[in-house]
């Protein structure tokens, strides 16, 4: 039930946001007005940026956020790639993942920008998949949904805020209004701050050349919209991606015709890509079972891209059955030409984990990290397994050192939680405890946390202060969420 409604949620939110995207630009990044920077009296970019984490910490506490590090990082890449060739950009931008078989994206404020599930399952290739991306992109660049205040001085951004705290706070206490709140309801408050029609343009002609310049196909617009009106032929109600955006013929069109004004690139297909898309069917789709069916069969027919990928996804289905076994069989078989590939040594930590063999994936992990340190899939997996193995000071010595560099890596600070307890820290596992409360904008709870913190603090002098310095600031942060 809450996983429904999470997913009505975030399609609501969608909606409210920036909105998804409809790409199709030529490459005139260089030569386009300096419009996307303007709108500084409706909000500041630091007021931006102060909102966009408010509410990031809201979804990660309500929506169904996947806390992946392979994904994670495979979609950050990608991203930053896309960033790299963007004008106009005022600050780190962040992506994220949705668990949701939706086809749809959104971007808010401060450089947020998530994508479901369902929209890289459904792209059939990397470059539709950027194609999406490049248009979030685009839109904050361009600073759309500030110009939109801007444009309406009837709201201010923080009532806007408001409005969309509200509708993530409903998933968690349905009766304040979630069941009241539909696409209809949606559709027309999104009225208040939605794109005009230029805008959309803009962000067009922005977002395909900043897909080119990346090195991607930009025909993945057109042939991703292509997809987008397919489907949407089949289905009794619209895709959640074309509810507030309609996709006509001329879109699609628009799209082709603007791409062939850039120099036309025969793009290699991504084998990440479709290891993505098998690891998004075999941990979050359908059952371990029949994804052994499905897995088995296209092996059997050889209807694949990448052989590679049908094998990972039938080994992570066998894992999921905790068939080891078969899993290892194929893993190490997979690692034997690629020992460096993040994929199949995530999934060769999960079987050793399953064997409790835990010494054996220490090892391999470890041969890794010394070559790229810090690297978010390698260490994570290196702590959770040293974890497993009852090596906490290791374990907490990664971590501690990982979160200086990432302080916004909830998965980090779980398994650090997790690390303390298990080693009787209880002084250090309340701290930690509360950064885990903080980043989900549980304040109170956070606070609470602290408070037992301090309790085991003894005669600590300076550990009090800190605490009650962290306590102070929660409650400053509590107080700025409560007036968004």
């Amino acid at each position: 039930m809450i996983k429904t409604i999470a997913n009505n949620v975030v399609s609501a939110l969608s909606i409210f946001v920036l909105s998804t995207m409809s790409v199709s630009a030529e490459n005139t990044k260089n030569n386009l007005p300096e419009i996307g920077v303007v709108a500084s009296s409706a909000i500041s970019l630091d007021k931006e940026v102060l909102i966009g984490d408010a509410l990031m910490r809201q979804l990660r506490g309500q929506a169904p956020i996947i806390n992946d590090p392979l994904l994670d990082e495979y979609i950050q890449d990608i991203g930053n790639r896309l960033v790299a060739q963007a004008d106009n950009v005022k600050f780190p931008y962040k992506f994220f993942i949705i668990n949701s078989p939706d086809i749809n994206a959104f971007a808010f404020f401060g450089g947020h920008i998530g994508i479901h599930t369902g929209l890289i399952f459904n792209a059939k290739n990397e470059s539709e998949l950027a194609s999406v991306l490049a248009h979030e992109v685009s839109h904050v660049t361009q600073r759309h949904i500030a110009r939109s205040i801007e444009a309406r001085q009837k709201s201010s951004p923080l009532q806007i805020a408001s409005l969309l705290g509200s509708i993530l706070l409903a998933v968690v206490n349905p009766e304040a209004g979630m069941a009241a709140i539909s696409v209809s309801n949606a559709a027309s408050a999104q009225s208040s701050i939605n794109y005009t029609r230029q805008n959309e343009k803009e962000a067009d002609r922005v977002g395909i050349g900043i897909l080119a310049d990346a090195g991607f196909d930009p025909n993945g617009a057109s042939s991703f919209f292509s997809i987008l009106a397919e489907k949407n032929r089949l289905k009794s109600t619209p895709l959640a991606f074309l509810l507030t955006h309609p996709l006509p013929e001329s879109r699609i069109a628009d799209a082709r015709t603007r791409a062939a004004l850039f120099r036309q690139r025969n793009v290699p297909e991504s084998i990440n890509f479709h290891l993505a898309k098998s690891r998004i069917l075999a941990r979050y789709y359908a059952n371990p079972k029949r994804n052994i069916e499905y897995f088995s069969d296209i092996l059997q027919r050889q209807s694949y891209v990448f052989k590679q990928a049908a094998e990972y996804g039938l080994a992570l289905s066998y894992l999921a059955e905790e068939q080891f076994e078969p899993a290892l069989e194929l893993i190490n078989g997979l690692l034997q030409p690629e020992p460096n590939n993040l994929f199949y040594l995530d999934a060769y930590t999960d079987i050793a984990i399953g064997m409790n063999q835990h010494q054996k994936a220490i090892d391999k992990l470890s041969a890794q990290i010394v070559h790229t340190p810090f690297n978010r899939v390698l260490t994570l997996n290196l702590a959770n397994v040293l974890i497993k193995n009852k090596d906490f000071a290791r374990a907490t010595t990664l971590l501690k050192d990982y979160l200086l560099i990432n302080p916004d890596n909830l998965l980090a600070y779980e398994l650090l939680s997790d690390a303390y307890s298990n080693s009787e820290q209880k002084l250090e596992m309340h701290q930690v405890k509360a950064e885990v409360y903080a980043l989900v904008a549980a304040y109170p709870r956070a606070i609470d946390e602290l408070h037992n913190a301090y309790n085991f603090a003894d005669e600590r002098n300076i550990e009090r202060k800190r605490i009650r310095a962290r306590i102070e600031q929660f409650r400053t942060a509590q107080e700025r969420l409560q007036s968004l």
